[in-house]
């Protein structure tokens, strides 16, 4: 039987508060600068504030922690209650967290917090959506190196807390041969795929290989050189099903290229292993949430 140990497994585990405090204090200090000119100018020192934050449509929950650490590094004085958790769902006007402390801390750590929670629960969100649309199928839904540069950690977890699954963290994970690998080892014998795989093995005999295949042809060539798993690029869904055929018993695969949530599900009918989706985090839409004080 074939491992399954190729993607990183699913399931949500904590951030790392260190990471976590290095990234809300950037993101304060590009948004506070010299200070919060407003709230400094017109909120006394002494003012106290309750506040909500709730999601104004239904959502699936990601990056409670980071809204919390916003709050809380402006003032250690802020008291955040968390009333559900990541990865959970919420429907609209349902709270999120409930904050209580300095008014001003409040106000000026407002906007990076709901930043976090909009862009994260977004992907949490989208990704639910295509889990769902595959469900009752063996495909698992996958996200791609396709991120925000710096916030790929955030993000794929986002992509884990709406019960997708990561693959790749970074180039030095897992061996992923791509046509622009191949171009330049196309006049190796007996052909570019089977040279690839085998120095790739050679250098990294610990690390999964996978091998991106556009034509069956190719498909057949990474079977044939043992990879582990063979990605089915921008396939027809009558390719799709010949290739699986070729594989099965002897690699895993991976369908990938133009996949949205009307045609996830065919593609995952085809038999196929996993989806890649590149809009998981490059396309998701920032869902709406605010923060409303308690009068």
């Amino acid at each position: 039987m074939l491992s399954l140990v190729l993607v990183h497994s699913a399931g949500v585990k904590p951030l790392s508060v260190e990471k976590v405090r290095t990234v809300v204090r950037s993101a304060l200090g590009e948004d506070l600068g010299r200070g919060d000119v407003t709230t400094l100018a017109t909120v006394p020192e002494s003012a106290h504030a309750w506040a909500e934050i709730r999601p104004r449509e239904a959502i699936v929950v990601a990056g409670l922690s980071l809204a919390e650490a916003a709050f809380r590094e402006i003032s250690p004085a802020v008291r955040v209650k968390r009333a559900t958790a990541d990865g959970r769902r919420a429907a609209a006007g349902e709270p999120l967290l409930v904050i209580n402390g300095p008014a001003r801390a409040l106000l000026s750590a407002e906007r990076v917090a709901l930043n976090f929670l909009q862009r994260l629960c977004g992907i949490a969100t989208l990704t639910a959506q295509f889990v769902a649309a595959v469900r009752g199928t063996r495909a698992k839904i996958l996200d791609t190196r396709k991120t925000t540069p710096g916030w790929r950690w955030l993000e794929k977890y986002a992509v884990a807390c709406g019960g997708g699954r990561n693959h790749r963290f970074g180039l030095f994970d897992m061996v992923l041969i791509k046509d622009n690998h191949l171009a330049v080892l196309k006049d190796k014998t007996p052909n570019a795929i089977v040279a690839a795989v085998r120095r790739a093995r050679a250098r990294y005999p610990k690390l999964k290989v996978e091998v991106e295949a556009d034509t069956l042809e190719q498909v057949a060539q990474a079977v044939a050189a043992g990879a582990d798993l063979v990605l089915l690029d921008n396939m027809s869904l009558p390719q799709l099903r010949r290739a699986v055929a070729q594989c099965k018993g002897r690699a895993l695969t991976e369908a990938s290229g133009g996949v949205t949530l009307r045609r996830v599900r065919a593609l995952a009918q085809t038999g196929v292993d996993y989806i890649s989706v590149g809009a998981l985090t490059h396309s998701a839409r920032a869902v709406d949430i605010g923060l409303d004080f308690r009068s």
